[in-house]
C-alpha cells in the first residue's frame, strides 16, 4: 500500500493519492453510510463544543476598543476625582451615537446569532463534503492546486509597476562652487572626510549595517535585528550625491540593486528603518530619479505596515520583516510605544502614498495624528510614552530630546512639505511648542537658555545633545508662528545654539557630551560618566546650519568648522571615524563605531 503524498494548499497539507494505491482508495471510496454519520456526528459535536465555549469567555462588551469616531474611546483622565490629580482614572469619550446598556445587549444578541449562523453553515458544508464522490474531491484538489500555481506565478512576476508621478524640482543640489575661497577649501575638507568614512566602510564593512573602524570589520545593533541590510550605504546615498561623489553613489546603487532584500527573518526598529532606509531611499530617488530606490522603499514599507496592527493603530516599536509580528521595547513604560518613534513616520509615509497612489500609508499616519488630537495632555504636554493596547499615556515624561524630539520636528515639516496647507499640523506644532516653552525652557543662573525634561510634574534641569536640534527647529518655524512671534522664535533658536556651543566649548576635546546639567553651580557640563561620550551626533551642527541660513551670521559657520576640526582630530582613525567615550579627557578611548548617521547627517 502506497503512503499518500502531501501537497501544500492554502497553508495546510492535505493527502493526495498516488496511482499505486487504487485498491486502497477504492476501499476508502466505499465507506458505509453508518461511518459517514459517525464522522458527521463527531464533526458536529466539535463545532457545538466550540460554539458553547464562547459563552464562558469574559463579557467582551466590558473591554472597549479604541476605534476613532465609531467606538467609545478609553483614555487616561489626568484629573480623575477618584485617583487624584495625576492618578490613573479613565474617562470615556463618546464617538458617533449613544452607547447605552440596551445597545450592548443588542450587540451581544447579534453576535450570538452570527455564531449560530456560522455553526449551521459549517455543519452544512461538512454534510456536502461527505456526499461528494472521489472524482469531485479530486477535481477540487486540482482546482486548488492550479490556484496555488497561479498565485506563485504572479508572485514571481513581481509587483505591478508603480504609477508615474511628477518629480519635484530639487533646489540647491548643483549650485556650483561657493564664491569664497575659504569656504570652498573648508567644504573640500568635509568632502575628504566623507570620502575617508565611505572608503573605510567600503573596504572593511561593505554590506554590513555599520563599521567598527578600529577592529576594521562590520558592525550592527539590535535596531537592525540580525540582518545585514547595508544601513550605511542606504543612509549615505543622498550625502554622496549632494557632494558630487557620483562613483561612490553608483557603487551604493549597484549594491542595493543586487543585494538589498527585505524578505529576511529579522526584528527591526520601525522608526530607525523608516528614517534611515525609507527616508534614505526616497531621498536618493528624488535626487537621482533612479526607479530602483522608489521600488525598494515601497517594498520595505509593505513590510512595516503589520506594525500598525494594534488595538489603537499606534504601531509597535519593532516588527519582524518576515512574519509581521510586532512588539515594544521591554524598557518602555509598561510596554508603551514611544512618541518620537510613532510620531516620526509622517513625511515618509505621505510621500509613499504620493508615489504609489496607495492611500494606506497616508491613512496610517493620519490616524495617529487624529488619535493624539482626541487625547488629554497633562499641562498641554505630550508624554513620551503611549500604550498601543489601551490608548493611554504611560509615565508622564516629556522631552524635546530623546524619546520626544522628532515628533515635533515632523509636525513642522509636515506643514512645510504641504506648501503650508496642512494647517492642522502647524497648529498642533504651535500648541505643543507653547506648552514646552511654558514648562520646559528656562534660563540658568549664568544666563544660558536650556530645555529641561518634565518628569511627573517636576522639571529636571538637564539637556541632552539630541535636544540641541531644537534651536534650528525654532528658527525654521519662526516664519508662520502665531501672534507675530517670528522674531521671538528666531531669538530663541539663537539662544539654544549658544547654549549648545557652550556645551562643546567647555570640554577638552571641543566636542559636546551626550547630556549636560544646569544645577549645583555647574552649567552646560556633563556630571555622570555615562553622559560624557560623543558618538558623532549631528544635532548641534544642524542647529548651526539652520542659524547660518536664516541669519548669515558668520559665527555659525565658524562654530561648525570648529566642530569639524575637532571630529577630524579626535575621532578620525585609520579605518574611519569613531565615537569617543569621554570628551573631558585629553586621551579619550574610542567606542569603535562609525554610525551611519555620521555620513547621512553630520557631514552633510
Amino acid at each position: 500500500m502506497t503512503t499518500p503524498a502531501l501537497l501544500p494548499l492554502s497553508g495546510r497539507r492535505i493527502p493526495t493519492l498516488s496511482p499505486g494505491a487504487s485498491s486502497f482508495t477504492h476501499h476508502r471510496a466505499t465507506l458505509r453510510l453508518s461511518e459517514k454519520f459517525i464522522l458527521l456526528l463527531i464533526l458536529s459535536a466539535f463545532i457545538t463544543l466550540c460554539f458553547g465555549a464562547f459563552f464562558f469567555l469574559p463579557d467582551n462588551s466590558k473591554h472597549k476598543r479604541f476605534d476613532l469616531g465609531l467606538e467609545d474611546v478609553l483614555i487616561p483622565h489626568i484629573d480623575s476625582p477618584k485617583e487624584g490629580k495625576h492618578g490613573s482614572g479613565q474617562v470615556i469619550i463618546h464617538g458617533q451615537g449613544g452607547h447605552d446598556e440596551n445597545r450592548h445587549r443588542e450587540e451581544e444578541e447579534s453576535l450570538r446569532n452570527k455564531i449560530r449562523a456560522d455553526h449551521e453553515r459549517a455543519l452544512q458544508e461538512a454534510k456536502e463534503k461527505l456526499r461528494k464522490s472521489r472524482k469531485e474531491v479530486k477535481a477540487e484538489i486540482q482546482t486548488e492546486k492550479a490556484k496555488v500555481i497561479e498565485d506563485l506565478k504572479k508572485k514571481e512576476a513581481g509587483p505591478k509597476p508603480l504609477p508615474p508621478v511628477p518629480m519635484p524640482k530639487v533646489v540647491g543640489v548643483s549650485d556650483g562652487e561657493p564664491p569664497e575661497a575659504d569656504a570652498k577649501e573648508k567644504r573640500d575638507k568635509i568632502r575628504e572626510m566623507m570620502k575617508h568614512a565611505w572608503d573605510s566602510y567600503r573596504q572593511y564593512g561593505w554590506g554590513h549595517n555599520e563599521l567598527k573602524p578600529l577592529a576594521k570589520k562590520g558592525h550592527s545593533t539590535n535596531i537592525f535585528g540580525n540582518s545585514q541590510l547595508g544601513a550605511t550605504i542606504v543612509d549615505a546615498l543622498d550625502t554622496l550625491y549632494i557632494m558630487g561623489l557620483h562613483e561612490e553613489f553608483k557603487d551604493g546603487q549597484e549594491w542595493i540593486e543586487q543585494n538589498l532584500d527585505f524578505s529576511v527573518n529579522a526584528e527591526v526598529s520601525v522608526f530607525e528603518v523608516n528614517i534611515r532606509f525609507i527616508g534614505g531611499l526616497l531621498a536618493a530617488y528624488y535626487l537621482s530619479g533612479q526607479e530602483v530606490f522608489k521600488i525598494k522603499a515601497v517594498q520595505l514599507a509593505e513590510k512595516l505596515i503589520p506594525a500598525f496592527n494594534t488595538p489603537t493603530g499606534i504601531p509597535w516599536a519593532m516588527v519582524n520583516l518576515k512574519s509581521g509580528v510586532g512588539r515594544n521595547w521591554g524598557w518602555a513604560s509598561a510596554g508603551s510605544s514611544i512618541l518620537a518613534e510613532f510620531g516620526t513616520l509622517h513625511m515618509e509615509f505621505v510621500h509613499l502614498t504620493y508615489l504609489t497612489g496607495n492611500p494606506v500609508y497616508y491613512q496610517k499616519v493620519m490616524h495617529i495624528r487624529k488619535l493624539l488630537a482626541k487625547m488629554d495632555r497633562p499641562n498641554g504636554l505630550y508624554p513620551n510614552y503611549l500604550n498601543p493596547r489601551t490608548g493611554r499615556w504611560g509615565q508622564h515624561h516629556t522631552s524635546l530630546g530623546g524619546l520626544g524630539d522628532s515628533f515635533y520636528e515632523y509636525l513642522l515639516k509636515a506643514w512645510l512639505m504641504s506648501d503650508k496647507t496642512d494647517t492642522e499640523a502647524r497648529k498642533t506644532y504651535d500648541d505643543a511648542i507653547e506648552a514646552i516653552e511654558r514648562h520646559l525652557i528656562r534660563k540658568s543662573n549664568g544666563g544660558l537658555t536650556f530645555i529641561g525634561e518634565w518628569k511627573n510634574g517636576h522639571l529636571e534641569r538637564k539637556m541632552g545633545h539630541l535636544a540641541c536640534f531644537a534651536g534650528g527647529m525654532f528658527a525654521l518655524g519662526a516664519d508662520g508662528s502665531p501672534d507675530d512671534k517670528a522674531g521671538h522664535y528666531l531669538q530663541l533658536g539663537a539662544e539654544i545654539a549658544h547654549t549648545c556651543h557652550e556645551s562643546y566649548d567647555r570640554t577638552v576635546l571641543k566636542l559636546g557630551p551626550e547630556a549636560f546639567k544646569f544645577d549645583s553651580g555647574l552649567e552646560a557640563v556633563a556630571v555622570r560618566q555615562n553622559e560624557k561620550y560623543y558618538i558623532l551626533r549631528p544635532e548641534v551642527i544642524e542647529t548651526y546650519w539652520y542659524m547660518w541660513r536664516f541669519t548669515h551670521d558668520p559665527k555659525y559657520r565658524q562654530w561648525g568648522w570648529e566642530a569639524a576640526q575637532a571630529i577630524d582630530k579626535y575621532c578620525r582613525v585609520s579605518g574611519g571615524f569613531s565615537g569617543v567615550k569621554d570628551v573631558y579627557s585629553s586621551n579619550p578611548t574610542y567606542d569603535d563605531v562609525q554610525q551611519s548617521f555620521f555620513l547621512a547627517e553630520t557631514l552633510k
